[in-house]
């Protein structure tokens, strides 16, 4: 069994990261461990623009996003294997995977990074009534259908749901030279940021049809149409407000879900609401030495926060390999996501432990406008910042000091909410 200091689990933009941070903090047996026949996870058929503007400074594609980490990956000398399938992850680290070169085979890690980003919701998961009729493709696999193998899934196209593949591949099409009839959501808003309702849909003229879905599709062989209807308050269809349309293809944009069996399968404490594990201040799991980050954590907007996200993670797994951890004070202060917003990440922060700064992400679960984001230590509020609008399909942030939390001793909980002006 081959021993290795960290061992990296996807080669995606947060296993990359993750790698490069952890080799330049002093670690240097680190191996990354990659299903694909090549790095780069999912950025590699994002051809479309708008990467790195916080990483780089600078506007690049997805290939050319992922290629300057891999570029570092190679000349820090960090060990990959791709077409490695992993099978399994004890809890006592030991990683169990498997190639056509080597068969199956086991590695002993001291510490383990979860970076396997996250998957599409199928069609199976909606409940849609009809045939299963040629047409129907997950939106993410109707981009590596058009910008990486040549194919265009169909010419007449309509999109359910307003996430940010769904969006962009509203564009993609339309350059393509298909037809997109229409966006249709479910929810009284988009999930996608806002710079891509515009750039994707109003530049192009494709109508959203917000508070909408599918209730039924219609072809045997092939598809022939769908019939949409507007729902109410509960997402139940509303009789009467039903509208045909003619299209062969169907795609769904309908919501990400991290990849989390092998986490699951070795123990890691799971969040219900974010599909992902629950971390520390270090972004460390409920098992010592195991590490999370990126889309496996929690589905992020912009990779640019992945890969500090990441950066955060190798660090912090550098540290705990050469046993430079801070000591803990045992002291768990616990993160209270209420008021509108969903999740924290991170769930819970030992001040002791924790850097001079510490950056807590979350997600609100409805729009707000003309409101306060506020932060309470117990019942005391210690931050009140207004914003125009806060939405689910942007990230949000905080960032807490060290100084601060020293200067609260006996605090427990640190509740973040959205409160009306």
């Amino acid at each position: 069994m081959k021993n290795y200091d960290i061992v990296i689990i996807g080669g995606g933009p947060a296993g990359l990261a993750a790698a490069v941070s952890a080799k330049r903090n002093g670690t240097d047996s680190i191996l990354i461990l990659e299903r694909d026949k090549e790095l780069g996870g999912i950025l590699n058929q994002c051809i479309h623009n708008g990467f790195g503007l916080h990483t780089f400074q600078e506007e690049l594609t997805g290939p050319e996003y992922a290629q300057r980490f891999i570029d570092q990956v190679v000349e820090l000398g960090i060990e990959y294997r791709l077409n490695t399938m992993v099978m399994d992850i004890s809890h006592e680290k030991v990683v169990t995977a498997m190639n056509k070169e080597e068969g199956l085979f086991e590695i002993q890690a001291k510490a383990v990074i979860l970076s396997m980003g996250c998957r599409e919701r199928s069609r199976g998961a909606l409940n849609i009534p009809g045939y299963r009729p040629a047409g129907i493709y997950s939106a993410g696999t109707a981009q590596r259908l058009v910008n990486m193998e040549g194919m265009m899934p169909g010419r007449e196209i309509v999109i359910l749901g307003s996430g940010d593949i769904g969006l962009i591949m509203a564009r993609r099409m339309t350059l393509e030279g298909a037809k997109v009839k229409v966006v249709a959501e479910l929810m009284p808003y988009s999930g996608g940021l806002k710079r891509n309702i515009v750039q994707c849909l109003d530049d192009y003229g494709i109508p959203l049809k917000l508070s909408h879905t599918v209730v039924d599709i219609k072809g045997k062989e092939r598809l022939e149409g769908v019939t949409l209807a507007e729902v109410d308050q509960n997402g139940k269809p509303i009789p009467g407000t039903e509208e045909e349309y003619s299209c062969d293809t169907l795609l769904l944009s309908v919501g990400l879900i991290p990849e989390n069996e092998l986490s699951c399968g070795m123990g890691v404490e799971m969040s219900r609401v974010t599909s992902g594990p629950v971390v520390n201040e270090s972004l460390e799991t409920n098992i010592e030495g195991v590490f999370a980050c990126g889309n496996v954590l929690h589905v992020h907007d912009l990779v640019d926060f992945v890969s500090e996200e990441a950066a955060a993670a190798g660090k912090h797994a550098a540290a705990y390999v050469k046993g430079e951890s801070r000591p803990g004070s045992g002291r768990r202060i616990t993160m209270n996501p209420t008021g509108g917003v969903r999740y924290t990440v991170p769930s819970t922060i030992d001040p002791e432990r924790m850097e001079n700064e510490l950056t807590v992400r979350f997600r609100a679960g409805a729009v707000f406008k003309n409101c306060y984001v506020s932060v309470y230590f117990d019942q005391e509020r210690v931050m009140r910042r207004r914003r125009q609008i806060v939405a689910p399909g942007e990230m949000e942030e905080i960032r807490l000091t060290k100084e601060q939390l020293s200067q609260h001793a006996d605090l427990k909980i640190i509740t973040v909410t959205i409160e009306e002006a």
